[in-house]
C-alpha cells in the first residue's frame, strides 16, 4: 500500500501531541487520516418473511430506542414511537443513546446531522462534542458448549447489530431497519443545567427525521479516563492491524494505523499495554499470532544478546497515546513451553523446549531477565513492569515466581488464571477468572498495599460476556460487579485480535462469535466496547459517591448503595437480565448525586 506523503506526515506530527480527553475524542472521530476500510454488511442468512411488514408505514419511521438493545435489521423494531429522550451525566461522561429508524420502502440515503446543545441560561455545548454513527450488522453464533474448536455449519448463524461505523451517510433499502448510536462527550467544564438539542436524520428520498434530545447536567465531575481508578487491561494486537491495512509490521504506516485504535483504547482507561517478548505465547491460536518483540540471539561462544528495538517502539507508541501504567510481558510459561532465538552458530533458527525448574528453563531464562532489568531501569520503566502468565499451572508459577526473584526481588509479577492461595502474596497484579473467590481479608489487604485484583471473563462463562450476540447492558454489568466484589477492574484477552474478516462475520474456528476482538478496524467502536466504558464510568461514580456519602454520614444512602451492589451477583443473571439491576444502579446514582 502507497501512502500519500502528506498523509503521513499527519499521521507522524500527532503521535508527539497532546492527550487531553478533547484530543483523545477527536482522534477517535477521526478514526484515521487514511481512506477508512470500506463496511460491507452480510447477507441476512434467515430473513424475515414479508408479511412483517405488512400494515408497516411506507414513509421513513423512527424512534429513541434502548441502548441495552440489539435490533433486528430485517423486522420493524418493537419500541414506543418516540422522538423524545432525556437523561442525565455528569461533567466529563460520556452519554449513549440509541435511534432506530426503518421502513417500508426505499428511503435512499441518510445523512446525520447535529446541532448544538443550549440551555436556558446560554450556557452551550458545542455539537463537536456529539457524534452520531450507524450500527452495523455482522455474522454471529451462540454460545453452545462455550470453550473449543469448532465447525461454523454445526451452529446457529444470525445477523447481529454491534460495529459502530464512521460513515454520515447509509443507505436504507426498503424493509430495513437501522440503528444509530449516538454518543454525548460532556466537556469537564460544562456549566450544570438542562441542555436540549437535536438530530436530525435526512433522507435523499424525503421524510426527515428530527429527534429531541434534553440531557441534564450535575454539578458533578467524573477524573479524565487517564485518572480513573479501574485497572482495565484489555489486550491488544498489533500484528492483526498489520494484516488487516495491509502494512509492513512496525513501519510508520503501522503506527499511523494503531494511533486511533489505541487512542480510543486509553480513552476507555486502559491500564496495561500487552507486549510478547517471546513468540507465540499462545500457540499461535488466533488469525494473526504474537512474535516476539524482543530478538533473542545465541552468539557462537554460548553468550546471549537482546535487541530491543521493538519493544521500545510499541511501549512507547502507546505511552505516546495515553497508556502508562504498566507494561505486561508474556510470558516466561507459554503453553507449549517452546522458545525460539536464532541460532548465530548456525545463522538459524533454533527452538529450546524447557519445564520451569528445571536446569535448562533457568539457563535459558536468567541471562535475559538480568539483560531485561537492566534495560528496563535504563528507559525508567522497571516499577511498572510486569512478567505476565495466565492460566498457567501452580507448579509452574512457583518455580517462575522463584527464578524472577532471584534475579531481582522487586520485579513484578501478573497472574490471570485461577486463584492459588500458596502464591497470591507474590502476585502483584492478580486476575482470576469469575468462578472464583478471592477471601475478603485477601481483597482488602491487597487493596491497602496497591496491587490490582481483577477478575475476567472468556469463552468459558455464558454470561456475563461480550460475545457479539452477548446481551449489551452485560458490558456496563460487569464493572458493577466489580464495584459489588470489590475488584479493582476486568481483564479481556481480546481488544483487537480480529478473524478473517471482522467487518462480516465475527465467527472464529475457536470459541463463540466476538470472542476474539471488540473493536473494528479503523477505530471503529462496537455497542460492547461502548457499553464497557459506560460501567467504567459508573465504577467512577460509584467510588466517587460512596466517599462522599461516608463524608456527610449519609447512613441511608450508603445502605441503599450496599443494597443495589448486592444485586450484581453473577447467578442472578441467569434469570434476571442485567439491563434491569444495571437500570436499577443508575437511577440510583442519578438520584443521589443530586443530594451530594
Amino acid at each position: 500500500m502507497r501512502l500519500h506523503p502528506f498523509l503521513l506526515l499527519i499521521a507522524l506530527f500527532v503521535f508527539h501531541g497532546c492527550n487531553d480527553s478533547s484530543n483523545v475524542i477527536e482522534d477517535e472521530k477521526k478514526a484515521s487520516v487514511f481512506e477508512l476500510i470500506k463496511y460491507i454488511e452480510p447477507d441476512d442468512p434467515d430473513p424475515i418473511p414479508e408479511r412483517a411488514w405488512e400494515g408497516v408505514p411506507t414513509s421513513l419511521m423512527g424512534s429513541i430506542g434502548s441502548i441495552n438493545q440489539r435490533y433486528n435489521r430485517s423486522t420493524p423494531p418493537l419500541v414506543e414511537n418516540s422522538l423524545k429522550w432525556d437523561g442525565v451525566a455528569w461533567r466529563g461522561e460520556r452519554v449513549n443513546i440509541q435511534l432506530v429508524v426503518w421502513s417500508a420502502d426505499d428511503a435512499g440515503d441518510l445523512t446525520l446531522h447535529n446541532e448544538v446543545l443550549k440551555n436556558n441560561s446560554g450556557d452551550e455545548i458545542s455539537e463537536k462534542f456529539v457524534r452520531s454513527r450507524f450500527v452495523r450488522y455482522v455474522l454471529t453464533d451462540e454460545f453452545a458448549g462455550g470453550c473449543g474448536y469448532r465447525k461454523k455449519e454445526d451452529f446457529e448463524v444470525h445477523l447481529v447489530a454491534d460495529a459502530l461505523d464512521e460513515v454520515s451517510t447509509l443507505q436504507l433499502p426498503s424493509q430495513t431497519t437501522r440503528p444509530i448510536w449516538v454518543t454525548i462527550d460532556v466537556p469537564k467544564d460544562a456549566n450544570p443545567g438542562v441542555y436540549k438539542t437535536q438530530v436530525m436524520i435526512e433522507s435523499s428520498n424525503g421524510g426527515n427525521l428530527t429527534f429531541d434530545l434534553e440531557l441534564e447536567v450535575q454539578d458533578q465531575q467524573l477524573p479524565e479516563p487517564g485518572n480513573w481508578s479501574y485497572h482495565l487491561d484489555l489486550w491488544q494486537n498489533p500484528y492483526a492491524v498489520a494484516r488487516l491495512h495491509n502494512v509492513e509490521l512496525w513501519s510508520d504506516a503501522h503506527f499511523a494505523r494503531m494511533k486511533p485504535l489505541i487512542s480510543m483504547l486509553a480513552n476507555a482507561g486502559q491500564k496495561c499495554i500487552t507486549t510478547s517478548i517471546i513468540d507465540k505465547p499462545w500457540n499461535g491460536q488466533t488469525e494473526d499470532p504474537f512474535e516476539s518483540m524482543i530478538e533473542w540471539r545465541k552468539k557462537v561462544d554460548g553468550t546471549w544478546s537482546y535487541d530491543y528495538t521493538v519493544f521500545d517502539k510499541w511501549v512507547e507508541f502507546a505511552h505516546d497515546m495515553g497508556i502508562t501504567e504498566q507494561i505486561n510481558c508474556y510470558t516466561m510459561v507459554p503453553w507449549g513451553m517452546s522458545f525460539a532465538y536464532h541460532d548465530e552458530a548456525s545463522d538459524s533458527l533454533a527452538v529450546m523446549k524447557a519445564e520451569p525448574g528445571t536446569k535448562e528453563y533457568t539457563d535459558h531464562w536468567t541471562p535475559f531477565l538480568k539483560d531485561f532489568v537492566g534495560h528496563l531501569k535504563s528507559k525508567g520503566w522497571f516499577e511498572k513492569t510486569t512478567i505476565a502468565m495466565d492460566e498457567r499451572p501452580m507448579k509452574a508459577m512457583q518455580e517462575v515466581i522463584k527464578l524472577v526473584k532471584s534475579v531481582e526481588p522487586d520485579f513484578k509479577i501478573t497472574l490471570a488464571g485461577g486463584y492459588h492461595e500458596e502464591i497470591e502474596g507474590d502476585i502483584y497484579d492478580l486476575c482470576v477468572a469469575s468462578r472464583y473467590t478471592i477471601p475478603e481479608d485477601v481483597m482488602s489487604r491487597r487493596k491497602e498495599a496497591g496491587m490490582p485484583t481483577t477478575y475476567y471473563t472468556c469463552c468459558t462463562e455464558p454470561y456475563p460476556n461480550n460475545f457479539t450476540f452477548s446481551p449489551p447492558s452485560e458490558g456496563t454489568w460487569q464493572a458493577w460487579h466489580s464495584a459489588y466484589k470489590g475488584y479493582t477492574g476486568y481483564l479481556r484477552w481480546a481488544y483487537n485480535s480480529w478473524v478473517s474478516d471482522p467487518f462480516t462475520d465475527s465467527r472464529f474456528r475457536a470459541w463463540p462469535a466476538g470472542d476474539t476482538y471488540m473493536v473494528y478496524p479503523d477505530a471503529r467502536s462496537s455497542i460492547r466496547f461502548e457499553t464497557i466504558r459506560d460501567g467504567i464510568e459508573d465504577f467512577e461514580k460509584i467510588r466517587l459517591i460512596k466517599s462522599k456519602l461516608e463524608e456527610k454520614g449519609m447512613t441511608k444512602e450508603l445502605d441503599e448503595l450496599m443494597e443495589i451492589l448486592n444485586a450484581f451477583e453473577i447467578s442472578n443473571l441467569k434469570d434476571t437480565p442485567a439491563e434491569d439491576a444495571v437500570s436499577r444502579g443508575k437511577n440510583f446514582l442519578h438520584k443521589v448525586s443530586r443530594l451530594l
